[in-house]
This record gives structure tokens, sequence and C-alpha cells, in this order.
């Protein structure tokens, strides 16, 4: 009997590696080896793979049979490879032709009847597969839709092992199935909400299309009822649309989180908004076994909302501060490292007291001068220290609502997302030949350099913001960040002093 060979794919993080599946059948007494590494699960699969063989109608050899996954080093997690073990096992056993299963990679699990049933994370399983050079994939005929929206590579879908065998080139009579469905795909509508919606706070909404247009982080200070979730959920409908790469991205994490993934890439920008009893796996990511994506990875090309940001637990908060900086987020194991994107555009909203009247003109404020700093001071320094834009709003009073309704024409989001893309093209124009594309990812190192400093008489605000000590270092590079974003808004070829003190007046929220 000569040994059964196929592949699939193992994931760590977003990132997957071709996992070769060997299958031996030796003389000896009846008995499944599963060798390589795996995971409780995966080791539950000679069960789930030698009932659904004979179910099927394939029933397995009574000899010893040994299947190993290489490389034996790889940790290997999950049910998706229980199709790929069975024919295998399969071909040992020359009920289906090896040369065939040799082409292609197999992901999906088997159900006791013999079906195969979805599983999680096949999308970015696949774009593995793909850039390893496979040209054939075979997955749940309920995974299909979403394999497909891998470019380049040869989609099979099946609904059980017996279809697949046949497709392999078994000779068997075809039985159809019901196949096993998974999550109904989601197709995503038109963006809810405008930014014409908002009424005052213009310095608010200023601040948002200046978070947009250079990928800035976000502050917002203020009492309940001054906009602060309607300003924050406005964000992503004038953040650019998403291109084919990074679509394919938000989808492969929100694949890999078990959520389901619409038949079309969806270009709209990912919004999320964790509740503040989160937890920092569930806020960054991990978890036993498959390290799954959290909130923060699957906001990835998009915006993180952390509304009541004290309420959440500081181990959480300050899990943020790494992939802030870095813009990825690394999960370590005892056996491997995992990474996801966190490429996000973070937008905290907080109340300025426990009871959060402080400082409204319509309301009295029952706390302490102590209980109001030990509230706001459950966000740290160095966090806060990360976030480019803190802006402190207020509630929308009569006149400013009377005021807006004479005046209309209010910004909207079209409007809006148009500036955006224009202000992006100047930046991406200015640091072409660099690795970065807007304002945000620049180091401040850069725009201290020689070619591109600005004079002493542009940075004379935030020279004398330093020196008395009101920003750090990070703090005055980050306001020169939103000051090249405000001059390219402007059309301004570099900022000048009105840019920076408007930059400077983005950061005093507290």
């Amino acid at each position: 009997m000569a040994v059964g060979r196929t592949r699939s794919v193992a994931m760590l993080g977003l990132d997957g590696a071709l996992v070769e599946i060997e299958a031996d059948i030796a003389a000896g007494l009846p008995q499944f080896a599963l060798i390589g590494l795996p995971d409780a699960a995966l080791a539950q699969a000679k069960d789930r793979v030698r009932a659904a063989a004979t179910n099927a109608g394939l029933p397995l050899s009574h000899h010893r049979i040994t299947v190993g996954l290489s490389p034996a080093s790889l940790p290997k997690h999950g049910s998706g490879f229980d199709l790929g073990i069975a024919l295998a096992a399969l071909a040992a056993d020359d009920a289906v032709p090896a040369e065939s299963l040799d082409r292609v990679v197999h992901i999906g699990e088997l159900g006791l009847d013999g079906r195969v049933r979805p599983v999680a994370g096949v999308l970015p399983a696949v774009a593995a597969a793909r850039r390893a050079g496979v040209g054939t994939v075979m997955v749940p005929a309920a995974n299909a839709h979403e394999a497909s929206l891998v470019p380049g590579v040869r989609v099979v879908g099946v609904a059980s092992l017996r279809e697949a065998a046949i497709w392999h080139g078994a000779q068997l009579d075809p039985e159809p199935v019901d196949p096993v469905l998974g999550a109904p795909s989601e197709e995503r509508g038109a963006p809810e909400g405008d930014l014409a919606e908002i009424i005052g706070n213009d310095d608010a909404i200023d601040a948002m299309v200046v978070a947009a247009a250079g990928g800035h982080h976000v502050f917002l200070l203020g009492p309940p009822g001054a906009g602060k979730t309607m300003l924050a959920s406005r964000l992503p409908t004038i953040l650019p649309p998403l291109d084919g790469e990074a679509a394919l991205e938000v989808a492969s994490l929100r694949s890999l989180a078990g959520l389901p993934v619409g038949a079309t890439l969806d270009d709209r920008p990912p919004f999320e908004q964790p509740h503040h009893t989160a937890s920092a796996v569930s806020l960054i990511g991990g978890g036993s076994g498959v390290i799954r994506p959290g909130a923060a990875a699957r906001a990835s090309r998009g915006v993180l909302f952390l509304d009541e940001a004290p309420e959440f637990a500081a181990v959480a908060l300050d899990a943020l501060r790494q992939p802030l900086e870095s813009g990825t987020i690394t999960i370590h194991r005892a056996k491997a490292v995992a990474q996801f994107p966190g490429a996000f555009q973070l937008v905290l909203a907080a109340n300025p007291c426990p009871c959060g009247q402080w400082g409204a003109k319509d309301a009295d404020c029952s706390c302490t001068p102590f209980a109001r700093r030990r509230y706001l001071a459950r966000l740290s320094g160095p966090l806060l220290d990360r976030v480019d834009i803190q802006l402190h709003i207020t509630r929308v009073t009569a006149g400013q609502l009377a005021l807006a309704t004479e005046r209309g024409g209010r910004l909207d989001s079209a409007t809006a997302r148009e500036r955006v893309i224009a202000a992006r093209a100047r930046a991406a124009e200015r640091l072409h030949g660099t690795p970065w594309r807007i304002n945000s990812e620049v180091p401040g190192v850069w725009f201290r350099s020689d070619s591109i400093r600005l004079p002493a008489s542009a940075t004379a605000p935030i020279d004398r913001a330093l020196e008395r000590g009101a920003i750090t270092m990070r703090g005055y590079d980050r306001i020169l960040r939103v000051a090249w974003t405000l001059a390219d808004l402007d059309e301004a070829s570099r900022p000048g002093i009105d840019h920076v003190g408007r930059a400077l007046y983005f950061r005093r929220a507290i």
C-alpha cells in the first residue's frame, strides 16, 4: 500500500502555512493514530473521519492507519483538517486516485454522516494557499462563496466526503445530500447616518474630518448628550473606500472570527464598538486553541470606538498602546506568536466625571474634584499621549440649534469624503518614495528633518508648550502630524502658524 498525500492550511493569526497530510496503512491491529502536534479538536478527527467515511460509503481500512501532519513542529488547531485526513487515508487504501489529491488543498470539517461542514477562517486560508502557489482548493459548499473572493484560485465546493472522492476520480455513484448550511452571508447596505445630521459643535466636525484625512486617533470628552457617539459613528462614512487588498484583509479577519462574509468584497471601512465590559482578550485577540482576532483587529482599516472609555479595564486599555504605535497586534503563546493587522483609528469617548455633568451649563455636578481626577485617571497618560486629537465638546444650545437651522448647508458625508480623499492624495504625493501614505504613519523625526522642517516662526506655539512641559516630545510630533493634515485639507504646500495653532487646540481636551 502506498502513502496517501494531500495538503491543508494551518492558520496562525492572519497568516497560514501549508501542511502536508500523509496517511500510511500498515499491517497490525485496527488503530488510527494522528501525529504532528494536533490540538484537542484536531485529535478527535480520527473518530469523525472513520464515522464519516463509513456513512459516506467509503469505509476505511481495518489495518493500522497513521496520519502525519508536517511540519511536525508547527502547532495545528481546529477541525478544518478532517477532509484532507479522510482523503489521504482513502488514497493510501487506493480508494481515491493519489495523483489528484497532491495538487489540491483541502479544508473542511466532517460530520458523522459524511457531510462536509463549514469552518471559520476559510477566506484567509485560501489566500494563504494562493500565496504558496496552490491553484485549486476544495472547501465546504457553505464556504465556497467566501473562498471565491480570493482571485486566481479555482474553488471546488463539496457537500459530502463521497462527492469529494468522486471529484478526485473515485469510481462511485453520486448520492445527493443536503449541504450543511453556514451562517447567512451578510450584505451590508449603505452607511447609516450622515455627517450633515450633526448640529452644532463645528469644531468637533472639523476634528473628525481632520482625523479621517490624516488617519489620526481621537479622544472626545464631554457630558452625556453632547453627540460623542454620533460623531464617532459618522467617522467611517467619511473615510475613503477600501481598495481590493484592504477589503480582502477586512473580510479575512471577519472570516477568522467566525463572522458572516458576503458574496462580494465590501469596500466600507469597518466599525467596531465593543462594550466597556470587554476583556483584554476580546479587545485585542487570543483565546485557547485557535487564536481569534479581537475587536481591535476586526477594526483594522476602519474605526475602533470605545464609548465610556474610563469604564474599560485598565489592562484592556493599556493593551492598545502597542498596536497604536506599530499598527500590528502581536499575541504571544508558549509555542507560537500570532500577528494580526492593527491599523485602526481609535476613537475614545468619555464623560468629564462620574456623574457626567462637570462643565455642563444646564446641570450641576455632584462629584468632588478628587472623584473627577480619579475618574479620568483611568485613561493612562501613555495611552492619551498616543491620541493625536483630544477635544472637549459641549451640548448643543437652543441658540446653536436655531442658528444651524437658519444657516443650513451643513457639511455632509459625501462632501467631507471628497475632501478627505483629496487631502490623502496630497499627502501620498508628498510621501512618495517613503513607506508611509498618510500623515499619522509618519514618524516625527521625518517631520523634523532638514528637508521638511518648519521654520521656528511656524512652530512657536508648540515650542513654548514643550518648554513649559504642557506637551511631551511624542505630543509635539503628533501635533506636527495634525498640522500637516490641516495644511493638506487647506491645499497649502506646508503648515503655517495658524495650522500649528489649530493642531495644538485639537489636543487640549483635559
